[in-house]
C-alpha cells in the first residue's frame, strides 16, 4: 500500500443541531479505529487550537483512498482533504 499525507479540515454546516455533530463525531472515532485495525490510517494529528487534522493513510492509491478510506468517514460531507502522495526518502532515519 501507498502512503498519503492528508489534511483534513471540518466544517460543520450552519444551523445544524448539536445532537447530530455528537453523532456523527461519535460514529467518526469508531470508524477511524476501524480503519486503523485494517491498516489504513497510521497517524493523526491536530493542530493546537484548529479544527483540522492531518494524517498518514494507506491505500492502494488514491481512487481506493478517496472512495474505500476517507469516503467512509461518517463526517465526509463536511470534510475538505487536501492529499499528498509520499514516497521513502533514502535519509528517512525511520528505515
Amino acid at each position: 500500500m501507498r502512503e498519503f499525507l492528508v489534511e483534513i479540515t471540518t466544517t460543520v454546516p450552519e444551523g445544524t443541531g448539536q445532537d447530530e455533530v455528537d453523532r456523527r463525531r461519535a460514529a467518526e472515532a469508531v470508524r477511524a479505529r476501524e480503519l486503523a485495525a485494517a491498516g489504513h490510517l497510521a497517524r493523526l494529528w491536530r493542530p493546537v487550537g484548529e479544527m483540522r487534522s492531518i494524517g498518514v493513510w494507506l491505500a492502494g492509491d488514491e481512487e481506493e483512498l478517496h472512495e474505500k478510506v476517507l469516503g467512509t468517514l461518517p463526517l465526509r460531507p463536511w470534510m475538505t482533504f487536501t492529499v499528498t502522495p509520499l514516497q521513502p526518502h533514502p535519509n528517512d532515519p525511520g528505515r
